[in-house]
């Protein structure tokens, strides 16, 4: 671990905070002359202490540890490259618009890998005046059933959440006809077809 940067990055986040040195240290319970040191490169946190250094200067522990801060690319307004992520242990869905480092339950997030839609999850879809009327033939159960639908178009993405005990249909406003439908399995992952589907 390179103390130097470590200490400059812990000074850089501290002042995007808007707190002193003193300030920081009366919230973990130190001495400001302990966060003097840290900043100065003459040590590191103890290990009791990341946690709530990270919660206090809102930073990932894996890029505080290794000193730097890599800013993502802009992002220039169009989602063809939007990602979708569910996190293992509770469930929730993230999404992000390009490259982002996401993590939930104390786990890194890796971004859903999607594969064309199988006949066991083609979506049909029917218009009304207002809406797409969007079902799946699919089962619905605790173990195994469609958990989000979404549909991103342009500068939009729409996110549906379903559950088990709700039927596999949704309905999304008729925001333009095309772009791409995406939804999540629980057992069979990540899948996508045009929308409306026209094959």
């Amino acid at each position: 671990m390179d103390y130097q940067k470590v200490g400059q990055l812990i000074a850089q986040l501290r002042r995007e905070k808007g707190l002193t040195q003193r300030q920081l240290a009366e919230r973990l319970h130190i001495s400001n002359k302990t966060v003097s040191k840290w900043e100065c490169g003459q040590g590191c946190p103890d290990l009791s202490l990341w946690d709530g250094l990270c919660a206090q200067l809102g930073a990932d522990l894996h890029k505080l540890l290794q000193g730097e801060l890599s800013p993502n690319r802009p992002d220039v307004g169009k989602l063809d490259r939007t990602r979708f992520y569910v996190c293992p242990v509770c469930g929730n869905i993230l999404i992000s618009t390009g490259r982002a480092s996401l993590s939930c339950c104390g786990r890194k997030l890796s971004p859903l890998t999607g594969a064309p839609c199988t006949e066991e999850h083609r979506p049909s879809v029917r218009e009304s005046d207002i809406d797409y009327y969007v079902t799946f033939p699919h089962p619905m159960e605790k173990d195994h059933f469609i958990a989000f639908a979404a549909h991103v178009h342009d500068n939009k993405v729409l996110l549906v959440r379903l559950y088990p005990e709700q039927g596999a249909e949704v309905r999304l406003p008729m925001t333009g006809r095309d772009g791409t439908l995406y939804l999540y399995c629980t057992k069979h992952g990540l899948q996508s077809c045009p929308f409306p589907d026209r094959g």
